[in-house]
């Protein structure tokens, strides 16, 4: 069945941890808690699961490796709701850091090089990496001592907010470098 669950999509990763749920609850016995947050003791297994259908709710197994194991009695669609819920509310608030490209040719001039370096520094302010590339053509490729000079302007108007994660380096027609926030 798992297998099944797996090809339509319905893994565990996207749902989070499976409980136990009433009737696959098989261990007895348990240690009982009402949806109020009260201990009611421990039971056997039948027992709790009286109480909780008497009380309209389901008997969710929420810690499963205690000794008895605890069970608590709660509306489980309501239950799994809030976790999801809860789960979008993180994943909205995580940032994932993301890498920006700059790009440079070695004769480029003041207001050009102005420009592009404050687009990396608000790239930086945004919590993002940046990839500063140094692109050569035809037989600048022969003096990358030009690019580097570029480059090393960058990470001078920068140091203040970043860091250089990638030292600058040559492939091919292109010199890399990459800058990280502080």
């Amino acid at each position: 069945m798992r297998k099944e669950e797996n090809q339509l999509g319905n893994s565990e990763e996207k749902q989070g941890p499976r409980f136990r749920v009433n009737q696959q609850i098989r261990i007895s016995p348990v240690r009982l808690i009402a949806e109020t947050g009260e201990q009611l003791g421990v039971v056997p297994i039948e027992e709790a699961l009286r109480v909780a259908a008497e009380r309209g709710l389901d008997l969710v197994e929420v810690a499963p490796t205690a000794r008895p194991p605890v069970v608590k009695i709660m509306d489980y669609g309501k239950f799994r709701f809030e976790q999801a819920k809860a789960a979008r509310a993180a994943r909205k608030k995580q940032h994932v850091i993301q890498m920006k490209e700059v790009k440079f040719r070695p004769g480029i001039n003041d207001h050009d090089f102005e420009f592009k370096t404050r687009h990396a520094r608000n790239f930086l302010k945004e919590g993002n990496k940046v990839k500063v590339t140094m692109m050569f053509r035809g037989r600048q490729v022969m003096h990358p001592e030009l690019g580097e000079e570029v480059l090393n302007r960058v990470w001078e108007s920068l140091k203040d907010i970043a860091k250089v994660e990638t030292e600058a380096k040559l492939d091919g027609r292109t010199m890399t470098m990459v800058l990280a926030p502080k």
